[in-house]
């Protein structure tokens, strides 16, 4: 049976805490974005939290120790499995720094792990292989995918986006509040499950989140049949909740000298501003358009994309090409560093 037999988006059998469990107690974001810090804030909040298995601890091998608590706590009754296929519709309410609050709504199922080349599921960053590796392990240790991705949806007959409003009409099944979010969740099974499956299935998902975690179900795939799909929080793109925020690029290194700016003059038009003052009200101008650039002390100027397009970024989907972040990627942060002889640090979304 060739993939695209198989349905993108499925019901699946899914595992959960308990309900006796406190699900504010136990949650975690995105293994990726956990700190040390937090991370061991996280695990002493309470010994069944999911962070013991995302980012598990412990001496000698510590995949191996994930797989072992995973077992006790099946074995004690703390994860139990529900007895029909359904999904997880999830209701996501928080603020952002302007003061609005926003509520985002999506359905945790199962998407098809198969390669990017068979056009269902598409990508827009690059990956590593440190990540993947280590994705990898826990996945083969665990034979469990812990952390659902983040993926959207056209959802251009808006299908998907009415069975949400459908669903999330009656008493939530649980709640819970992970650091200043509140999260609502309903189990869905039945017709209206497969209904859900059958909205998010008609269009190519896009990953916002979680590139490492989707390449790595990929190749786990080929090692064990059985593993033909990973989780994923499919969000409709008309979701008024749908909030992306910039993503920043810090260069680090040797003060970097006026020659940079000959060579970014390739890739985009260059405006200085007055001082740095000036940096965060001229980020909304460049939206859609490029990106600011801060070369230390009061120096800033404004990079809007003229057209042309490095090779590794012409060579990438329009929906790729489009990114402002992919964009400074490719034409901007290789600049800096070549003449900073720096490091770079960000946000590198998994």
């Amino acid at each position: 049976m060739a993939m695209t037999d198989v349905p993108l988006v499925a019901a699946f059998r899914g595992e959960r805490y308990a309900r006796a469990v406190s699900l504010t107690a136990v949650l975690a974001p995105p293994y990726d974005v956990i700190a040390p810090a937090e991370r061991e804030t996280l695990a002493a909040r309470d010994p069944h939290n999911v962070v013991h298995l995302i980012l598990p601890d412990g001496n000698g091998d510590r995949y191996a120790h994930a797989a072992r608590l995973l077992e006790q706590w099946r074995g004690a009754g703390t994860l139990i499995t529900d007895q029909a296929p359904g999904v997880y519709v999830v209701r996501q309410r928080f603020g952002t720094a302007d003061g609005t609050t926003h509520e985002r709504t999506g359905v945790i199922a199962a998407v098809a792990a198969e390669p990017f080349a068979a056009g269902r599921v598409r990508p827009h960053e690059h990956t590593h292989a440190g990540p993947k590796q280590d994705r990898l392990a826990l996945l083969r240790a665990t034979e469990t995918m812990c952390e659902a991705l983040l993926m959207l949806s056209r959802d251009s007959t808006s299908a998907l986006r009415n069975g949400l409003v459908e669903a999330t009409q009656a008493e939530p099944t649980t709640r819970a509040r992970l650091a200043d979010v509140d999260i609502s969740v309903w189990a869905v099974h039945g017709e209206p499950a497969e209904a859900l499956a059958r909205a998010a299935s008609r269009e190519a998902l896009y990953i916002a989140d979680g590139h490492h975690r989707y390449e790595t179900t990929v190749a786990y795939r080929r090692e064990n049949a059985r593993a033909a799909s990973t989780l994923a929080l499919i969000v409709p793109l008309g979701d008024p909740g749908l909030v992306v925020l910039p993503t920043h690029r810090l260069v680090a290194g040797r003060p970097v000298s006026d020659e940079v700016l000959t060579t970014l003059a390739a890739h985009c038009t260059i405006e200085p501003l007055r001082d740095a003052a000036e940096v965060v009200p001229s980020l909304g101008g460049v939206r859609g358009r490029g990106c600011v650039l801060l070369l230390g002390g009061r120096r800033a100027y404004r990079l809007l994309r003229n057209g042309a397009l490095p090779p590794a970024l012409a060579a990438q989907a329009e929906a790729v090409r489009s990114l402002d972040v992919a964009w400074a990627d490719e034409a901007v942060v290789p600049a800096l560093t070549a003449s900073a002889g720096a490091e770079t640090r960000g946000d590198t979304p998994d």
